[in-house]
């Protein structure tokens, strides 16, 4: 049977300690409780009453202020892993699909041969800027997860991967800018339905992206603070 009074509270307030991935969090602080609730359980079969029972549990288990560190690690590796994901699909798959679009529904020939002489250069810019992010989420995917264990700080490199995504955001936005200018679409695709449909969605990755990337950081920083 569920416990109430101490282990409530105790859960409470180590679900308030800790910051992360909604998911992730849930199911520590479900483990958390699951474990207190059983302890408390056998101490009663052996003779102590229930608040006594919870009250040894919680004291046997740990103060907050020594577990939440660990799990607060916990979520930001969780969050890190989230993010390395996101680049590691989302991006090449934008590429992708930008390449599709112009080749099967082409720009009319008149405008490529408008456009600069840098135009091409910065597109592969573009691409090859694309690739590095995705490799790099690959890269961060495995360290945060079969590689983690070689990593004394495997939370900082969700911290390093939120910074990097910040980073990188005007850089992109500043190539795409620059590809539609060329083009002759200083203000878009208004008038190219395909490009306003992949525009859409491109917008939408960039904007998880930063706020996956914003998450990070603000977790790995509530991990520094709460370190024992």
């Amino acid at each position: 049977m569920a416990g109430s009074g101490v282990i409530d509270d105790y859960v409470t307030g180590l679900s308030r300690a800790l910051d992360g991935p909604r998911g992730p969090k849930r199911d520590l602080v479900t483990e958390a409780r699951d474990s207190l609730i059983d302890a408390a359980e056998a101490l009663e079969l052996d003779g102590l009453d229930r608040s006594e029972a919870e009250r040894a549990a919680v004291e046997e288990f740990g103060t907050i202020a020594e577990i939440a560190p660990g799990y607060q690690r916990e979520l930001s590796v969780a969050a890190g892993r989230r993010l390395a994901a996101l680049l590691f699909l989302s991006v090449p798959l934008t590429a992708v699909m930008w390449t599709a679009i112009w080749r099967v529904f082409p720009v009319d020939t008149i405008s490529y041969a408008a456009q600069p002489g840098w135009f091409v250069p910065v597109a592969r810019a573009v691409d090859i800027t694309q690739l590095g992010i995705g490799v790099i989420g690959a890269f961060a995917l495995l360290a945060l997860g079969r590689g983690r264990r070689r990593i004394r700080r495997p939370w900082l490199v969700t911290r390093a991967l939120g910074m990097f995504v910040w980073a990188m955001l005007p850089v992109m936005l500043v190539l795409c800018w620059a590809l539609m200018y060329g083009s002759g679409r200083s203000f878009g695709f208004s008038d190219y339905t395909p490009g306003l449909a992949a525009s859409a969605l491109s917008y939408g990755v960039w904007g998880l992206q930063v706020y996956c990337a914003t998450r990070c950081i603000g977790v790995t920083a509530s991990a520094g603070r709460i370190r024992p």
